[in-house]
């Protein structure tokens, strides 16, 4: 008989947290689960979930727009109540927080609703009760990033844009990356008036080159783009928040908000007490089992900082939970992982660009189409998507696919499926395309651009 109250035992109820909990209590373990804030994490609740709502909803005003060019006649001018999406938001997530603690329950998992920390080995304090557990889990997530810029306490951050109850007219959105860019989308789509300010010169960092450079030229058409730009301070106005940039001009805006990235949210679990190691960003550093340098404590999902994206965080919670507790045995692998921005245009991605492909490759190939979207021939409106394809050359494998466009991520995940079962060039070429459709244009390329060759 086990001396400990738990053999398992998991702070945070995000994605990997709730899947490890439920895998082990599968498996026979008895479980525990601590929450503070609330269940499902920052997809659920701040982050994919209701940002995909809110491109949905700024789509629905460009194909109101669009409808004209196909015989509809809408009798007055559209209006948007922002409050109104925000309640019916908020009801659908309150839902999900509910089937999250539904399937906690239903599982036979333990909740403990209350900020828990390390207390030692094998203990975790709830306030003032302490909890004992042969393994004990972190999988708390992360938290926006803020810079230490003068008056940042006039901005917000991506958690506060979901909670908005009145819609900006105009507003600085502050970073280059997936959110910055899927909340500048959103705002504009809604009818605010949007600048996004960037320190670089490219926007969305660490993707293909190509890809970057179609997407900075087109989010030109809707928002005001500030590149190379950074801020000095924000100061208040009256209602407005006044900012100075860099080259010192300035400009005042009902609202601003830093999307500057997120960070492992680690300060206040009494880790380094206990000698867990944490690097430069506060994540903690876990071996290729997801155990830290205290036996039995383990971490998974964004607070390790490998790939944030939370169908990873489900594999290495999933991952854990049956090596420790006997279940079908996997592991986690970070290649081909794909991902998407929903963004406007919607960028998806998998496997290499076209930069990590030429270092790891000899040779490679590689084909690009930009064309107008069938739907916009009608429309006129101004916009084109981009498909690019790299091969090696050697063994005809595709290596990396990127889009950015209408329906990229749905496109673009049954092209992962592909790159996972070691998709040839010519089994592409072989393949018949659906017509008329984008996703067709990955089986009919046929010439690699005339620099594809080192």
């Amino acid at each position: 008989m086990s001396t400990f109250e738990y053999d398992f035992f998991v702070i945070g109820a995000g994605s990997g947290g709730v899947r490890a909990a439920r895998t082990a209590a599968a498996l026979g373990a008895r479980t525990g689960i601590a929450e503070e804030r609330f269940f499902g994490g920052t997809c659920v609740n701040v982050g994919c979930i209701p940002k995909k709502l809110y491109t949905y909803a700024a789509h629905t005003r460009h194909d109101i727009a669009d409808s004209a060019a196909y015989g509809w006649h809408v009798a007055s001018e559209p209006t948007f109540d922002w409050s109104l999406l925000k309640t019916n938001k908020d009801k659908e997530i309150n839902r999900l927080n509910g089937i999250y603690k539904n399937l906690l329950n239903s599982a036979d998992v333990d909740i403990h609703e209350g900020h828990a920390r390390l207390a030692g080995p094998n203990r975790v304090a709830i306030g003032d009760r302490e909890i004992t557990a042969e393994h004990i889990l972190f999988a708390v997530g992360g938290q926006s990033f803020m810079p230490p810029v003068p008056g940042i306490e006039n901005a917000l951050d991506s958690d506060d844009f979901f909670e908005l109850s009145a819609q900006p007219t105009d507003v600085l959105i502050v970073g280059g990356g997936y959110i910055a860019t899927e909340l500048a989308g959103v705002f504009s789509g809604l009818g605010s008036q949007v600048t996004l300010a960037y320190r670089g010169d490219l926007l969305l960092n660490g993707f293909d080159e190509d890809i970057r450079s179609f997407f900075t030229d087109s989010i030109k058409s809707y928002v005001n783009l500030k590149l190379n730009s950074d801020i000095q301070r924000i100061e208040r106005s009256g209602d407005k928040k006044e900012v100075v940039f860099s080259d010192g001009t300035r400009a005042a805006f009902d609202a601003v908000l830093y999307a500057t990235g997120r960070v492992p949210a680690t300060a206040k679990l009494g880790l380094t007490d206990f000698g867990i190691k944490l690097s430069d960003v506060g994540a903690i550093i876990v071996d290729k089992n997801f155990e830290t340098a205290m036996p039995g404590v383990y971490a998974v999902g964004d607070v390790i900082d490998r790939v944030t994206l939370t169908p990873v965080a489900l594999a290495e919670g999933q991952a854990l939970a049956r090596r420790l507790f006997g279940g079908p045995k996997q592991q986690v692998s970070y290649d081909l992982i794909p991902a998407a921005v929903f963004s406007e245009p919607q960028i998806a991605t998998v496997g290499m660009t076209e930069a990590e492909a030429r270092s790891c490759h000899k040779n490679i190939d590689v084909y690009r189409s930009r064309f107008r979207p069938l739907k916009h021939t009608l429309t006129g409106r101004d916009s084109f998507s981009l498909m690019k394809m790299l091969v090696d050359r050697e063994s005809d494998r595709v290596v990396g696919m990127h889009m950015a466009g209408t329906d990229a991520a749905e496109i673009m995940q049954g092209m992962a499926v592909a790159l996972q079962a070691g998709a040839t060039k010519s089994q592409f070429d072989s393949t018949i395309g659906i017509h008329p459709t984008a996703a067709e244009e990955f089986v009919t390329m046929r010439t690699p651009v005339e620099d594809s060759t080192d």
